[in-house]
């Protein structure tokens, strides 16, 4: 046989295949079997939460020292989480993509009459007519997910919405904050604490609630704003999504503040400490600043980190090296450097307020300037910008900021790297949205772990820097391997 004869029998080989490749895709419903196990899994995604909840809800009994505000504040939590992972698995992810997480693992699409995706609203009336496809099956028939691009105003009002929802949330965990604790309130009790007319017999509930947990709220609430916002400002800053407000040896000056003021003078109350604690952040962060504009006298984001981690470690060597020295020195100073809102009151917060509130108008102010200083320095310049005077106005934010909650608080590590990761994944890179964002989140986030900290080791307390440690250590972990998060 001739060499043509065999090129063109192999030629029809190969189109035999391809066409009976084609006619091996399956077409039509999935099977049933794959069908419900999708089902039950997508099932098992929204009943776990209610599943935890039900085990917390029963461990918080009365005989086992919890109360109805601990029982009806983790269980309406429990009850919300399976709200929203229902809406989202089968709502938009379903909605959009046509696979919900468990479709997804069994390989199934779901598609309307016309083929294409459902949409969010009709994805979540379960009577809307529907067919469950191998995913095979819909890609070959020209299945495509929703991939619409938002108007600007769209953009803009989402954002809006998250704000909202996240000045609800923040609320409700406060309203948590105020009901969980070592001693079971009743809704009745707390009720009658919180609202006038205000008996002139004080109870032992209204001192909990008005002199305790009410206090201890709010300064989480403010703290937890502060390193927030703190946390958005140094990372746009130095953009480097690893920065933390602690990166400027804020810190570290605090911490050896606090020692000194504890060794030297016997200072062993926060009431006491708070302005030697403020005090030691701003010179820390002098140094820092000063040190990084030397040479070329300009502070570059890489010269701020270089001289922050080199003032940092300095400083945290002079503060071990004092602690060692004194017994009573090191008990002090173990107390206030776990970061921690228990213990401390309005004695303690309201002279901080003017540190906090310049802080904040500042940090408002200057987040437009980051949008301009994330295109790159010699664009910023371009466009008007001027760079020595927005860095130093930034540096200037996060030292008020910073400082007074280290002050108030000790140092509380992750929360100010975390938070403005979980703000971004809301508003998108524009630092007019991430700063505010950070600020409800990081209240959110300290204030929660507070409530967390009270109840995992009742009836004693887990501080809210190690709770955050716990959660901020993975989270660490995961940005590192996420290399699109290398730079900003």
């Amino acid at each position: 046989m001739s060499a043509p004869t065999k090129l063109s029998d192999l030629t029809a080989r190969v189109d035999t295949r391809r066409d009976h490749s084609r006619l091996e895709i399956p077409r039509g419903t999935a099977p049933l079997a794959l069908r419900l196990a999708a089902v039950l899994l997508d099932a098992a995604v929204t009943l776990v939460p209610i599943v935890i909840g039900f085990l917390i809800v029963h461990s918080l009994r009365d005989e086992n020292g919890g109360g109805e505000a601990d029982r009806l504040v983790f269980g309406s939590f429990a009850l919300a989480v399976a709200v929203s992972m229902f809406v989202w698995n089968l709502g938009f992810r379903q909605g959009r993509d046509g696979a919900s997480a468990g479709k997804r693992w069994c390989g199934l699409i779901v598609r309307g009459s016309d083929g294409g995706p459902l949409g969010v609203r009709r994805s979540l009336l379960l009577v809307t007519p529907r067919q469950v496809v191998r995913r095979v099956t819909a890609l070959d028939e020209g299945f495509e997910p929703i991939t619409a691009t938002p108007s600007v105003r769209a953009i803009r009002m989402r954002r809006l919405g998250g704000l909202i929802v996240l000045a609800i949330l923040l609320a409700v965990v406060l309203l948590a904050s105020i009901a969980v604790g070592a001693r079971p309130l009743t809704l009745a009790e707390i009720w009658a604490a919180v609202t006038p007319p205000y008996d002139v017999a004080v109870t032992d509930t209204e001192i909990i609630v008005r002199s305790l947990r009410l206090p201890r709220a709010v300064l989480g609430l403010i703290v937890g704003a502060a390193l927030g916002m703190a946390g958005a400002l140094i990372q746009g800053h130095t953009r480097n999504p690893l920065a933390d407000p602690g990166i400027l040896g804020v810190s570290a000056g605090a911490a050896l503040a606090v020692v000194l003021a504890i060794f030297l003078l016997g200072i062993a109350t926060p009431q006491g400490y708070i302005w030697f604690a403020l005090i030691g952040a701003f010179l820390a962060s002098a140094l820092v600043f000063g040190l990084s504009a030397i040479g070329s006298g300009k502070v570059s984001p890489l010269s701020l980190v270089l001289g922050g981690t080199a003032i940092a470690a300095f400083l945290s060597s002079l503060t071990s090296a004092m602690v060692l020295l004194d017994q009573q020195t090191l008990d002090s100073y173990r107390f206030w450097v776990v970061g921690s809102v228990a213990g401390r009151g309005l004695d303690v917060l309201v002279p901080l307020l003017p540190f906090f509130a310049v802080g904040f108008l500042i940090a408002l102010a200057s987040s437009p300037g980051l949008n301009l200083l994330s295109l790159g320095e010699e664009v910023a310049r371009s466009l008007g910008i001027h760079v020595g005077v927005n860095r130093v106005v930034g540096i200037v934010a996060i030292t008020l900021l910073t400082g007074a909650a280290t002050a108030a608080c000790g140092p509380i590590g992750f929360l100010g790297m975390v938070v403005p990761h979980l703000a971004r994944a809301f508003t998108g890179p524009d630092y007019r949205w991430i700063v505010p964002f950070s600020a409800l989140i990081g209240a959110i986030v300290l204030v929660t772990a507070d409530v967390v900290g009270r109840v995992v080791v009742r009836p004693g307390e887990l501080q809210v820097g190690i709770v955050l440690a716990l959660v901020g250590a993975p989270f660490f972990i995961a940005v590192v391997r996420r290399r699109k998060l290398v730079t900003l």
